[in-house]
């Protein structure tokens, strides 16, 4: 199988001008290293036109979508295909409204198909940042009124995030969470979660680190309006812009679907050529998740 590279709309469109030839590239990542049923086990099957696997012992059928993320996709799964390549390669956030209008399929379908994406792309935390590490905390929502500092007020959505640092001191991986206010057991999380305590970390003044030193080997020094932090600061900037390019409110709730996208992105930057090819393995990896699973609130 030859993967699809690059950011061209136009060789992407070349490259995928139907749905059998979608469904082509998912059955050839999907049944990589073979067919097996997953009812009975039986590895011999009969392929149909739609590319669709009949298992010659047992007789069930399983399409390259079964069992994917793309499971029961509405709108055809051509669609699916270039709305996923667009939510890899866009610079800007898409929102649900722009892709409904775009792909002419309703914005229910749009935004559900697109969190489904934003799923996908979660890590796995399975590679937590090591080296030099720099966290802070931030607000996004807009300004408060005779507000200053950091507000435990519910308006803002209150965020820590983590960039991990290249010895030349650029930005290598980026990682954000949702939490629920400034104290160290919420900070603790996005440690836990992406942070090796081999790490060198670098913070800001803030009490809620000083609990955290126990285990973690962290540095505090002054802010100094984000000059002693330029990196974390950067990303900072771009999570917010990021955020206000989606054009509707998101609810708090929802807001690390968006987080874990923005991070998708800017952890593959040095891989843009190969971004799609690596969503669509996981999309065949992903399990189908329902409408009733998206919009409940964990």
């Amino acid at each position: 199988m030859e993967i699809f590279k690059g950011q061209s709309l136009l060789k992407f469109s070349k490259r995928f001008p139907d749905d059998l030839s979608c469904k082509s590239y998912l059955a050839d990542l999907k049944w990589e290293n073979g067919f097996k049923c997953k009812k009975c086990g039986h590895t011999k099957y009969s392929l149909r036109k739609d590319l669709t696997r009949t298992c010659t012992f047992c007789h069930r059928d399983e399409s390259p979508t079964a069992s994917t993320a793309f499971h029961k996709v509405k709108f055809g799964i051509r669609k699916a295909f270039f709305i996923t390549f667009e939510m890899v390669n866009s610079t800007k956030s898409l929102s649900a409204s722009q892709v409904a209008k775009r792909y002419e399929i309703s914005r229910k379908s749009a935004w559900m198909f697109m969190h489904k994406i934003r799923k996908v792309m979660e890590s796995s935390g399975n590679n937590p940042m090591d080296g030099l590490v720099q966290v802070d905390e931030f607000t996004v929502g807009g300004k408060e009124p005779s507000k200053q500092g950091r507000s435990y007020d519910g308006k803002k959505k209150k965020i820590v995030g983590a960039v991990e640092l290249t010895s030349e001191k650029k930005i290598k991986r980026v990682y954000a969470i949702r939490i629920d206010n400034f104290s160290s057991k919420s900070l603790k999380v996005l440690f836990d979660r992406h942070i090796s305590e081999s790490a060198k970390v670098e913070t800001d003044k803030w009490r809620g680190y000083r609990p955290l030193t126990k285990k973690w080997n962290i540095t505090q020094e002054l802010s100094n309006g984000g000059r002693n932090m330029p990196q974390i600061h950067i990303v900072i900037h771009q999570i917010k812009s990021w955020i206000r390019t989606i054009y509707s409110w998101v609810h708090p709730e929802h807001i690390n679907k968006y987080l874990d996208e923005f991070s998708f992105r800017i952890n593959r930057s040095l891989f843009k050529d190969t971004i799609f090819n690596k969503i669509m393995e996981r999309v065949v990896e992903a399990k189908h998740t329902s409408y009733k699973e998206i919009i409940v609130h964990k």
